[in-house]
Formats: C-alpha cells, structure tokens, sequence
C-alpha cells in the first residue's frame, strides 16, 4: 500500500467512527425524547424496535439491505413477543382454573418452617407495615434497577449476538422463546394470585404491599432531578402492565437464570461465576417486593432447566443425524 492509499484509508477511519459517533448520538437523543412522552419501555416489542434502531444507529453507513436484515430476522420474536403480550391477560377470563390464592401462601409457609419470606422480608427491610412511603434504602434502588432490567436485558444479548455470531443467536432466541411461550401456557393453565394482591384481598396480613418501584420514586422525590415522566412511571409500579395473575412460573425469575445460565456456559473467564449475582437479587427482590413467592420462583427455574435440556437434546439429535451424511 502506497502512503496515498494509506492516507485514504486512514480517512476512511476516521469518517466511519464521526458517523458512528453521530448516529449513537442522535439515537440516545431520539430515546430520551422517547422516554420523555412515553415513559420507560417495558414491553418486548417495543424493546425490538429500539434495539433495532441502535443497531441502524451503530453501524449508519451500512446498506439499507443489511438494515432490512434485522428485521427479516427478528420478525419470529417480535410476533411472539406481541402474542405474550395479548395472550397472557386472558389466563383468569377463561374459567379454565379459579385464581389461586392459599396454595402458593401454603407452599412457601411448608418450605421456610411455617415463615412467609415476602412478610419477613417486607417487615425487616421496610417496615410494619410495609409502605410505598416509608423511607428508603439504598438496597431500595438497586434491587428496583435489578427488577427493571427484566424489560430489557435478555432482548439486548440477543441484539448483541445478532451482530457478533448469528449461529448462536438463533440458539440462543429458540431457547428465549421457548421459556416465553411455556410461561404463557402456565399463566393460562395456572392463575395464580401474587403475594400483593393475596394481601389485598384479605389472604395475608394487610402489612404486606407491593413496593417494587419505590426504590427509584424515594430516590427522585429526594433529589428531586429526576423528569415527572419517569416519577409516574415508578408510581404506577414497573410491573402494572398485562394481567396481574401471571405469576406461575415466575418469568422475571426464569429470563434472569437463563441469561447466568448462557454467559457461565459461554465464557472461560473466572470471573463469569459473578454473573449469578444477577439471578440472585432478582429472586431476592420478587419476593421482597411481594411480586412472587418462592414456589413461582422454584418453577421459573425448573421451566430453564426443562428448556435447556429439551434444546440440547434436539441439538445432539440433529448433530448425530447430520454426521453420516457429512462422512458420505
């Protein structure tokens, strides 16, 4: 390469990472000014979009085909992801099943020695009784910034691993949508009552409330530098979207095991093994906040376990039918 062509390459640099720069830039100010009018994102579909515009934001100068791309191969999750959406409040109208209010309450008394960990909880770290304005602590807004990254994180790896390896993003979103779809066959199978609304209606103490985005609204009425959209948000809770007894198995549990479960066995780094501090303050966090008991949370993690081995099977399967064709 002769130094003219270099010089020209260099260029070429220097004027792909400005677009870069400028097309993130204009990205982050698109969704602030999002989140501004709409509030924060909590649905699936509307997390797709977004990834898929930082995406067209990250690599600008790409063609509009390799855009389109994103598309084309993201509609599967998409669908299904608006099916979750719409399905999942149909489980208590279908009179298959009564909501279920004593069973989960029982189950968790049987497995803590006759102790309600959302009432222990609730009483030791907020207060008796439990409310949305007592005072709070710091463990208040890092266990709601943990809940809330339920809305976003399995869908952001997926993104991520749609431009980096797009064999593992399809078994990686197989296996995500598997657990998706089994959830919503358990909430229309199973209604169940979470542990707020078993205290609203008179099946536990009324000391137990349903906090979960008070961590963030304490801390915004504090310092007072936080927008009146995200203040509404967090005061009509991060979780009040779809049906409220959808709760059996517990889906914020299962996505947070299964995103431990993909980057301890996708990494060799020793320090992988700190991933499972995700999975763990979530679950602390569904039953502190009265969202779920122990016994959802139980099933979440059985329905990773039965997805994983269901796809692992099929996968040494289909490898084992492949190979003699391959010897021929």
């Amino acid at each position: 390469m002769t130094g003219g062509e270099a010089e020209v390459a260099r260029a070429e640099v220097r004027s792909i990472d400005l677009a870069r720069v400028a097309g993130v830039v204009a990205f982050v100010v698109a969704l602030v000014a999002y989140m501004q009018t709409n509030g924060l994102p909590r649905q699936g579909y509307q997390v797709v979009i977004i990834l898929w515009l930082a995406t067209v934001a990250w690599d600008v100068r790409r063609p509009v085909k390799e855009h389109l791309a994103f598309l084309r191969d993201w509609w599967p999750p998409f669908a299904v992801l608006l099916l979750y959406l719409y399905s999942r409040g149909v489980s208590d109208n279908l009179g298959i099943l009564s909501v279920s209010f004593t069973w989960p309450i029982e189950a968790d008394r049987w497995l803590f020695g006759g102790i309600l960990p959302t009432e222990w909880l609730q009483a030791h770290l907020c207060g008796v009784p439990c409310r949305q304005s007592l005072a709070p602590r710091w463990y208040d807004v890092v266990l709601t910034t943990v809940y809330y990254t339920h809305f976003f994180a399995a869908l952001a790896i997926g993104a991520v691993l749609w431009k980096r390896n797009r064999p593992a993003w399809i078994g990686y979103m197989r296996r995500y949508l598997a657990i998706m779809l089994l959830s919503v066959a358990g909430y229309i199978l199973y209604p169940m009552a979470p542990p707020w609304m078993a205290a609203r209606d008179g099946y536990l103490t009324n000391d137990v409330a349903r906090i979960t985005g008070r961590g963030w609204f304490d801390l915004t009425a504090s310092s007072r530098s936080v927008t009146p959209t995200v203040q509404t948000t967090t005061q009509q809770d991060l979780s009040s979207i779809g049906n409220q007894v959808a709760a059996m198995p517990s889906l914020h549990s299962a996505l947070a095991i299964f995103i431990a479960w993909w980057v301890v066995s996708h990494f060799r780094s020793r320090w992988r093994w700190s991933v499972l501090l995700y999975p763990a303050s979530m679950l602390f966090a569904l039953v502190y906040y009265a969202e779920h008991y122990v016994v959802d949370e139980i099933a979440g993690g059985l329905l990773v376990v039965v997805v994983m081995a269901c796809w692992a099977w099929w996968d040494r399967r289909r490898t084992t039918r492949a190979t003699p064709d391959d010897v021929r």
